[in-house]
């Protein structure tokens, strides 16, 4: 009896109490038998649809299982398919296609190991013993796609890829062997024209859920996202598996926020796609997690420097800076203090360079991490005229709020501005400031993107929390930098 066919598929049809009992039963053959039948461990959502679809789009939380029903999937192609099947394997990048879709704990190697002849890395080539082939492909480069046909493609995280609209285009136009061509489209949702048109074309079937659908994940793990991120806009988009779409009126939109995030060269040495800060290095796009060495004390891990190495982030073309402003929004009570960090090139061009945000800390605790990043990025830009500048609103405490910062560092310079002005009312110019392409954004940050998508022209904050804290630091950081006029530096003349 073969895995699918066997009596142990009908273990599906039992309780888990009943499994439990009927296991310890086993022969060797049918223990293994119920152990690989994938029809055993899937759940709802990482089976591939029945239907005459061309497109099946499985949109899912971090966690849901995407990578293995993609593998899956191309597995049971590869068995149950013609001896000439030919397969597209496109991630954002081709290592990543390497990596995760491939030699990743989920990915084909693992799970089709047993149906592969060999595996050739640097030519990014699969063969398998009926023959199929499967190929490695980067949605950074259209190009490659343009020319070899497929049966049926498998794409993962399509709405990372550097060049999406192309890409697919490419690949879409290559899949024309065999009489159902097929993609399937593994993806946490992002929102973007590409994706979204996807899902609307005729013919795409959409499935997924969120992150704690997976009864195979830690359970510490499940609590501990769900605990940090509840009741976010990131939450929403990241464990629940919903496409967001812009709110009416938005200052910032997803499609600004792309437009100005930094658009960085190819590494020379990791391949084509992979993000390089300028002068070196390499900024991980699909992660705001920094190398633990940049951890400041005090500060969450995922919203310490966006993904950006600090060290590394320069103005454009290299250019120095002139300016930088760590800007504060200390928090009422036990909620979120907002710390950005800003700064202005010779240029005239505004960088956001980190969110050292901290949410829940004492008055000690959120000032000891503004003046560990004033040490920080002070250590890693010595030359400023000016130093590290803290910009504080004031409302929350007035001079207290200057004296706090100055008990955790008596040598930062603060300056403490008033709220006048509403929230949105104070963003608009430097959404404006966005629109003109005077601002680049150094890494992702996702809380403050989520923010800043709330902030409605003319209207009421609609985004995740009660307060736009991170974006309120930000946009006084950038206030300072971009719209006040410039202030002489004070001299002391000789008589």
């Amino acid at each position: 009896m073969g895995v699918n066919g066997g009596w142990w598929s009908l273990t599906e049809e039992l309780s888990e109490e009943e499994q439990e009992a009927l296991i310890p039963s086993l022969g060797l053959d049918e223990a293994w038998g119920t152990d690989a039948a994938w029809g055993n461990w899937a759940h709802r959502g990482q089976t591939a649809p029945e239907g005459n679809w061309s497109t099946w789009v499985l949109m899912g939380g971090r966690g849901f299982g995407k990578t293995r029903a993609g593998a899956e999937w191309v597995t049971s192609l590869v068995r149950d398919g013609p001896g000439d099947l030919r397969i597209a394997l496109v991630g954002a990048t081709v290592h990543e296609a390497r990596s995760v879709m491939v030699e990743g704990t989920s990915g084909l190697l693992r799970v089709a190991g047993h149906l592969l002849d060999d595996w050739h890395p640097t030519r990014g080539l699969l063969r398998f013993k009926s023959g199929a082939e499967a190929r490695l492909f980067s949605g950074a480069s259209p190009e490659s796609l343009r020319g070899p046909e497929h049966h049926v493609a498998w794409c993962d995280e399509l709405a990372k890829w550097q060049k999406a609209q192309e890409s697919w285009d490419m690949l879409r136009l290559g899949l024309r062997l065999g009489q159902k061509p097929r993609a399937l489209v593994t993806t946490t949702p992002r929102p973007g024209p590409v994706l979204t048109g996807i899902i609307a074309t005729p013919g795409t079937i959409l499935t997924g859920g969120p992150t704690k659908s997976n009864p195979h994940n830690a359970e510490a793990f499940t609590e501990h996202v769900y605990a940090r991120y509840a009741g976010t806009r990131l939450a929403l988009q990241e464990l629940d598996g919903q496409l967001l779409t812009d709110a009416p009126g938005a200052l910032w939109t997803v499609e600004l926020l792309e437009r100005c995030r930094a658009s960085l060269p190819p590494h020379p040495k990791d391949g084509e796609g992979d993000q390089a800060m300028p002068g070196g290095g390499v900024a991980a796009e699909t992660s705001a997690v920094p190398h633990e060495n940049h951890v400041i004390h005090g500060t969450h891990p995922s919203t310490t420097f966006g993904g950006a190495p600090p060290h590394l982030a320069m103005g454009r073309q290299g250019a120095p800076f002139l300016r930088l402003v760590i800007a504060v929004d200390p928090p009422s009570g036990d909620g979120t203090c907002g710390i950005v960090a800003c700064a202005r090139d010779m240029e005239g061009r505004a960088h956001v360079l980190a969110d050292h945000s901290v949410t829940a800390t004492s008055p000690e605790g959120w000032s000891g991490t503004v003046a560990s990043a004033a040490a920080m990025w002070g250590a890693l830009h010595p030359r400023l005229p000016r130093g590290v500048e803290v910009v504080a609103e004031s409302n929350q405490g007035g001079a207290m709020i200057g004296s706090v910062i100055r008990t955790a560092d008596k040598r930062l310079k603060v300056k403490l501005v008033p709220a006048i002005a509403g929230k949105a009312e104070r963003a608009a110019p430097v959404a404006m400031l966005f629109e003109a392409g005077k601002v680049t954004l150094h890494g992702r940050f996702p809380e403050l993107e989520a923010q800043l998508m709330g902030l409605i022209a003319g209207g009421d904050y609609k985004g995740p929390g009660e307060s736009p804290d991170r974006a309120d630091a930000m946009v006084w950081a950038l206030t300072e930098l971009m719209l006040l006029p410039e202030q002489a530096e004070p001299r002391v003349r000789a008589l």
